[in-house]
């Protein structure tokens, strides 16, 4: 867990020099220091290599969330992969957080421990149509260790044929599409088939990275992370879940989502006979 990436001892873990920084920051390096190589076990195991889709359009939170969970893990690489380095953000106006990606598709590791795939609509039915997107999933998917994704990211992994026969989740107003792409859907936050791990909709990335730092380490450490972000969620409103929220709110979204859904059987219906 590099604890100090959240605290005054972020520079001395990026490799900056005591001479760089406050007294008061130096002097906190021994504790931690000390505390990391006593826990080393712990915290350690072998080197892991994630590979993050980014894409125009795609939800923030859904990238941001499952990313703060992977940045806790030691002794790991994290690619944000996209077709060039220009940095992407949202669809039709720019991006008040533009994120940069760190890999192209064919600089990309050929063998990765997790392939994570981000949702967020409209650039998921871009992302489902496209060839060299697809093309990239279908061949790191194949070799994945796990394949991942949160909200609409799965309707991209399913275009990609990587979900066929597998159980799988989405965001709930888009679950059942991904019985259009072979996926057999299932409704829960977080739904683990073999090697397939997929997250709800857009908070949901938090569960599903503290689940996957379990398997990718332990859940011992796992729950050191979870502590470590103070991640007990208490939401002021109990209307998370279709099966909570008050009529008016279910009958907003489900009206606003109309045309979302039709876009999106239609997208799902075409990139599978593609």
């Amino acid at each position: 867990m590099r604890l100090a990436a959240a605290t005054g001892v972020a520079g001395l873990a990026n490799g900056a020099s005591g001479a760089d920084l406050p007294a008061s920051v130096t002097k906190a390096r021994s504790p931690h220091d000390e505390a990391m190589a006593h826990y080393a076990d712990f915290t350690g195991g072998p080197k892991l290599t994630l590979g993050l889709l980014v894409y125009p359009g795609m939800f923030l939170q859904d990238l941001v969330g499952p990313l703060t969970l992977f940045e806790a893990l030691m002794n790991r690489d994290i690619h944000l992969v996209w077709k060039n380095l220009e940095p992407v953000g949202q669809v039709g106006g720019s991006a008040l957080i533009p994120v940069k990606p760190t890999t192209t598709f064919a600089q990309c590791p050929d063998k990765l421990d997790v392939l994570f795939v981000p949702g967020g609509v409209p650039g998921t039915f871009a992302m489902m149509e496209d060839r060299k997107t697809l093309d990239f999933l279908a061949d790191r998917g194949g070799k994945a260790r796990y394949v991942t994704s949160v909200c609409t990211g799965s309707l991209i992994l399913g275009a990609a044929g990587l979900l066929e026969g597998y159980q799988a989740t989405s965001h709930w107003a888009t679950l059942d599409v991904l019985k259009e792409l072979g996926a057999i859907p299932t409704r829960q936050r977080i739904v683990e088939d073999r090697n397939r791990i997929t997250g709800g909709g857009v908070t949901a990335g938090l569960d599903f990275g503290l689940l996957l730092a379990a398997r990718l380490r332990s859940q011992a450490y796992a729950e050191a992370v979870q502590l470590y972000l103070e991640y007990d969620p208490a939401p002021p409103f109990h209307a998370g879940s279709p099966d909570t929220a008050p009529p008016l709110a279910r009958q907003f979204l489900n009206d606003m989502f109309v045309g979302m859904r039709e876009t999106a059987f239609a997208t799902a219906r075409r990139a599978r006979r593609g």
